[in-house]
């Protein structure tokens, strides 16, 4: 499994909109320029989770994006999986796959579908929320 840059890049700006949601709409000029990202490339990215209610975005002057939900209710999995299609390691686990002629004696099968298991454990533990910064200056280390 290979996260794209439209998975990773579609987190970053969700960590943004999370740690300036007091700025209300954020313009893509200002995320791009924050994130270094291509504007363009954060239009599509952002259309594309305002389909899922991700994101909630508003046209015209004083416009722009912000999260759809609170940080702690957008799990990483959700946006991957809205990014990148499925996270399934072989393509007979993905959603709507057809089911492989192979499957009732495919010995590899139980491996993949623990690491299928795994990792949407995994990624679905996270939110946007675990992904802010706690503390902006540093200062949280103690010995």
């Amino acid at each position: 499994m290979l996260i794209s840059t439209r998975g990773r890049y579609a987190l970053r700006i969700l960590v943004d909109l999370a740690e300036h949601q007091a700025d209300g709409y954020v313009t893509l000029r200002e995320l791009a320029d924050r994130q270094d990202i291509s504007e363009k490339y954060l239009e599509s990215i952002a259309k594309q989770l305002v389909s899922c209610s991700i994101l909630a975005g508003v046209r015209g002057k004083g416009g722009g994006y912000r999260l759809g939900r609170a940080p702690e209710d957008i799990r990483v999995l959700d946006v991957l999986q809205s990014t990148e299609g499925t996270l399934a390691p072989v393509a007979c686990l993905g959603e709507g796959s057809l089911p492989c002629r192979r499957m009732a004696d495919c010995r590899t099968l139980p491996l993949w579908q623990g690491l299928n298991e795994v990792v949407s454990q995994y990624l679905g533990g996270f939110t946007v929320r675990d992904l802010m910064r706690t503390d902006p200056d540093g200062g949280d280390y103690i010995i």
